[in-house]
């Protein structure tokens, strides 16, 4: 699987993931919807979307034990910057990462088909400030 993961992102060109832990943890989500995902953490990097610049957080998903799908979670740039400046800090590398998990998990919850998921999840300015809230990081 991560053979398959470095080839199908290397060649689109795009920078490789990094920050991946050295143990792959896979762990299990039961959404509101009533599918169980089993899903780990692949890495993050710079990356563009519809959101403009940001950080990319990759995580393999699977609703059935046998196939997996990637499912990108990114945080953009102007969301944080906009956060930074009400707060008047930097956002630690370890909040935009729960952001991401937060982000993934409330895509769990609001998709209604396992089909779905394979599409990206975008945290902008408004996602970010109530992601942050609940973790009392305000």
């Amino acid at each position: 699987m991560l053979g398959w993961l470095k080839q199908r992102f290397s060649s689109q060109s795009q920078p490789p993931l990094a920050g991946a832990p050295s143990v792959r943890r896979q762990k299990t989500y039961q959404s509101h919807c009533g599918f169980v995902y089993q899903y780990y953490f692949a890495g993050s990097r710079r990356a563009h979307s519809d959101l403009g610049p940001g950080y990319e957080f990759i995580f393999p998903v699977s609703a059935d034990r046998k196939t997996e799908f990637l499912v990108a979670v990114h945080i953009s740039d102007h969301g944080v910057a906009d956060w930074e400046s009400n707060k008047g800090r930097e956002l630690l590398s370890k909040e935009r990462y729960a952001i991401a998990k937060m982000a993934l998990f409330a895509a769990f919850d609001a998709r209604e088909s396992v089909a779905e998921m394979a599409k990206p999840v975008h945290a902008g300015s408004s996602e970010i400030r109530e992601y942050l809230e609940q973790l009392g990081r305000d």
